[in-house]
């Protein structure tokens, strides 16, 4: 028989529970949710019904929960601030840890957690869904075939998407650097992890720009309210709180899932719970008048130590989300467009169309969004695919993709990318 591992899940939101928790549960024979902390009540209460988890094993106070290990594995999705201080009493506890990235914003913790890791002996598998998504995978597998030779440079565009941008970092709950990480961090050191992954070298260099351009005070229409409910543009304004929650949940047939479970925690939603919510929380705040001071755009020059070159782009200023990717070789190149649907190697020589994934039995991105959308797969099927290969270096059938050990370069990456884009000056990553 498989060994059942028990868990406990600490920050019961979108990741910890919607994502990991879920995908746990479904896994029946390999998982048993067991006990659970988040300092919200209702949250919890959530949490609590959909994992069916005893009373007496739910907590709001994370001192009382840690003051004794309660499960195997601890999946730890709490604010990005907390992570590495629970996840030192977790090792310190003996558990083994599925980490929510960022690490920390902070780079004396990153050590310190590599340090404690070494000293408790523990797992720490952190959250970088991407290395386990189907279709960066497969990139991953034509640029260690040799068919595209020798990488040379890689075009990268995170596209957050209008709404997601006011969502999360513009309302939502990673809008301020000094409570949270810096969007370069939190949005992507995904995407940082997976340059670092696919140039298979250590960062030399990198040169930054970008600021907060559009989500301020001077750029707030003239008459407008500072609560969309209030407003005379609630009905045309791209980012009111009415069209990107309530006629968004409406057009998509009021499938429950994220981003609608944030802002409305009622069981079941429905359009009046979802408007009666934005209009008391902080999701119905206009975008103009917040108190967010993380960027909205920013653009980073990564040099490799092999030498390869990278130019990233994270915009908040695209009408869909989703990463685009092109990797120029000396011998082909690589297209990746995830709105699109679209993975495409050209071989130079050779006909424009050498491979194409829409026409791949082995892997359909198309198949993946549509069950993304059920809220089935998240990141491409990232989410799920994290849970399995957890699973998998707990049993010690196999090395996790995103250790402890390797997705520290990233987060260095990210930091002096801030750094950068703060002073103006190039850095260097390694000192």
């Amino acid at each position: 028989m498989k060994k059942i591992f028990t868990v406990a899940i600490i920050g019961c939101g979108s990741r910890g529970r919607g994502a990991y928790g879920k995908s746990m549960f479904a896994r029946k024979d390999e998982f048993k949710i067991v006990s659970l902390c988040d300092i919200n009540q209702r949250i919890l209460e959530i949490a609590k019904n959909t994992f069916e988890v005893e009373d007496s094993n739910c907590f709001t106070d994370s001192e009382l929960f840690f003051e004794k290990k309660r499960a195997d594995v601890l999946v730890l999705a709490t604010q990005d601030r907390d992570h590495v201080s629970m996840c030192v009493k977790a090792l310190s506890l003996g558990y083994d840890v599925l980490l929510e990235k960022p690490i920390s914003p902070i780079e004396s913790e990153l050590y310190e957690l590599l340090e404690a890791q070494k000293k408790y002996g523990g797992k720490v598998i952190v959250c970088h869904v991407l290395r386990y998504a189907p279709a960066f995978v497969k990139i991953k597998q034509i640029i260690d075939s040799g068919v595209i030779g020798k990488i040379v440079t890689i075009d990268w565009t995170e596209q957050v998407a209008y709404w997601h941008q006011a969502h999360s970092f513009v309302r939502g709950n990673w809008r301020n650097d000094q409570e949270t990480s810096p969007m370069i961090m939190q949005k992507c050191c995904h995407d940082l992890d997976m340059l670092q992954h696919y140039a298979n070298s250590k960062c030399e260099s990198v040169y930054s720009v970008g600021d907060l351009a559009f989500f301020n005070r001077e750029n707030q229409p003239e008459g407008a309210a500072d609560r969309c409910q209030d407003c005379k543009y609630i009905n045309t304004c791209p980012y009111s709180a009415e069209l990107v929650y309530v006629k968004q949940f409406v057009d998509i047939g009021s499938v429950t899932g994220w981003p609608f479970d944030v802002v409305d925690l009622t069981r079941p939603i429905t359009v009046e719970s979802l408007r009666k919510a934005y209009q008391s929380n902080q999701y119905g705040r206009c975008v103009f008048a917040c108190d967010n001071n993380v960027v909205d755009n920013q653009t980073v020059f990564i040099k490799f130590e092999n030498g390869i070159k990278a130019n990233l782009v994270m915009t908040g200023f695209t009408g869909y989300a989703g990463r685009k990717v092109t990797i120029h070789g000396t011998l082909g190149e690589i297209e990746m467009d995830e709105n699109r649907d679209m993975l495409k190697l050209s071989v130079y020589g050779e006909e424009k169309d050498v491979y194409d994934v829409r026409k791949s039995e082995a892997l359909s991105i198309k198949d993946i969004i549509q069950s993304s959308s059920k809220d089935e797969f998240g990141h491409g099927g990232g989410d799920e695919m994290l849970v399995r290969d957890f699973y998998k270096a707990l049993t010690e059938e196999g090395d996790a993709e995103t250790t402890l050990a390797k997705s520290i370069e990233s987060h260095l990456m990210a930091l002096a990318s801030e750094k950068s884009r703060k002073t103006g000056e190039k850095i260097r990553v390694h000192k």
